[in-house]
């Protein structure tokens, strides 16, 4: 069977959306640098797409009490900062509501079911290596993170080359 030049290209046109909506893990191109200078301090500064709006906002509301750390912004890099995390939080359907930060009401990236459904090989031992030590280090396993990049084929878990498949 023959297909012609103008199908394929219906055809890879079609496909566009669903290559981006995959790729939601990365960091948007229209990121504030001041995102990477005052998340990326302490932490990787997690693709806005891995948490929906509702939980961006837990998050923005309770920066007294970060996940037992203070952190300071002023007014506009604050307001920055929402602006950017709520433009390109992920839908329902991306990562699901966030888990609670122990002790607290504050969501975790690593309680969403699309967390858990991307780390359902990982084992126990994994987890309490001393070079990943929690889920939340990101940068032990993937990396890239710190660009937004979590490519499955490009997963290094300490000690051993590993490749996770869906």
């Amino acid at each position: 069977m023959k297909i012609s030049a103008a199908c394929l290209f219906i055809l890879a046109t079609a496909c566009l959306p669903l290559a981006a909506h995959a790729d939601g893990s990365r960091l948007p191109a229209d990121m504030p640098p001041a995102y990477q200078k005052e998340c990326a301090a302490c932490h990787v500064a997690f693709p806005p797409a891995m948490l929906i709006a509702e939980d961006w906002k837990k998050v923005l509301a309770a920066l007294d009490n970060h996940y037992d750390d203070e952190v300071i912004l002023d007014a506009q890099t604050h307001r920055l900062l929402e602006d950017f995390l709520l433009k390109n939080a992920g839908g329902q359907k991306v990562g699901g509501p966030g888990g609670k930060a122990q002790g607290s009401n504050l969501p975790r990236l690593t309680g969403t079911a699309y967390f858990k459904r991307k780390h359902r090989e990982v084992s126990q031992a994994d987890w309490r290596n001393p070079k990943v030590n929690t889920p939340a280090n990101c940068a032990a396993c993937h990396p890239d993170a710190e660009k937004g990049g979590y490519s499955e084929h490009d997963i290094i878990m300490p000690g051993v080359r590993r490749f996770f498949r869906d």
